[in-house]
């Protein structure tokens, strides 16, 4: 394709669909593409590349809330994809091949629920990511600068509970017995607007600046221990290296004076252990009322183009 035809199509008009994604991410090198390795966003976008063709150019890129990191799931991911309208032509064009369900009733499908099947069917029914909905995304709506918040979940088994191999892929274990309550201690002490530098990868020219809006622990009934974390967005490895302290005045080898010193301080001067990715899933994203969303993507783009922010999470 010529220059001239790149250019002319990405000034198509276009919509905006709203996606909500799945992933067990074990086999994953995180989200973003990357060279040579497979990633959940390689994954999609071959998937698309595949429904669409190379007759409808260019491939559209899919804007995600959370970039997860190597070995991090996600339950509640979303992100966003404009399509044009000869694309959208092209995947409603592909309903006449299966119009009709097994007992012949019509599907009259939607171009969002044809573009959840037709992904899903390409990347196979035995999938580690799945498309469960999509959606035309209200005006404004960005699915990274829109976002107001970011859950996650770490599920953690001491030497206290059953270890259980059938969830090995999303439970970390540690052959230590944690107090749960001195784990929520060290946890909420955590909470509010700091600079979490000693507690992420900072990135050059990165705030490292985060609002931690909530961080708890508990045991689900089977007695596993679960920390539940929500904040505005989270800095490279933050959520492990939190989740890490906590275990580390769990064990006694961190004092809560000294998490607290730690985040002030702004240097990681005591080592503890980053907690491995496979305990971790991106759960939930919040968004704001719909006639907020411009508003609240301006706002972010705007402070994170100020601070040189790179938008991260694990």
């Amino acid at each position: 394709m010529s220059a001239e035809q790149v250019a002319a199509a990405d000034v198509l008009p276009t919509q905006r669909f709203r996606l909500a994604i799945a992933y067990d991410g074990t086999d994953f090198a995180g989200w973003a593409k990357q060279p040579g390795l497979r990633t959940v966003e390689g994954v999609l976008e071959e998937a698309l590349y595949r429904v669409l063709g190379k007759a409808v150019p260019p491939v559209p890129r899919f804007v995600v809330a959370g970039r997860t990191d190597a070995g991090v799931h996600a339950a509640g991911q979303v992100a966003h994809l404009d399509l044009t309208e000869p694309q959208l032509a092209k995947i409603t064009r592909l309903q006449g091949r299966h119009a009709e369900f097994h007992d012949g009733t019509p599907r009259n499908e939607t171009a969002s629920s044809l573009l959840v099947r037709r992904l899903n069917g390409v990347l196979g029914m035995d999938r580690d990511v799945v498309i469960h909905t999509a959606e035309p995304a209200s005006e404004g709506f960005d699915a990274r600068f829109s976002a107001v918040w970011r859950h996650y979940r770490y599920r953690l088994a001491d030497a206290d509970v059953r270890k259980d191999p059938i969830l090995r892929r999303t439970t970390s274990w540690t052959t230590a017995s944690l107090d749960v309550e001195l784990l929520h201690r060290a946890a909420t002490s955590l909470v509010g607007l700091h600079d979490f530098q000693a507690y992420c990868k900072p990135r050059p020219r990165a705030t490292t600046i985060r609002t931690l809006q909530s961080f708890s622990w508990e045991r689900d009934e089977a007695g596993v221990l679960v920390a539940s974390l929500t904040a505005d967005a989270f800095c490279h490895s933050m959520v492990r290296a939190l989740v890490g302290a906590c275990v580390a005045v769990g064990e006694g080898r961190m004092s809560l004076d000294e998490v607290v010193r730690l985040r002030d301080g702004g240097r990681r001067e005591i080592d503890f252990r980053v907690m491995p990715a496979r305990g971790l899933t991106l759960v939930e994203v919040g968004y704001p009322e719909p006639g907020l969303l411009h508003a609240r993507a301006a706002e972010t783009r705007q402070r994170r183009s100020h601070e040189h922010v790179e938008a991260s999470a694990e």
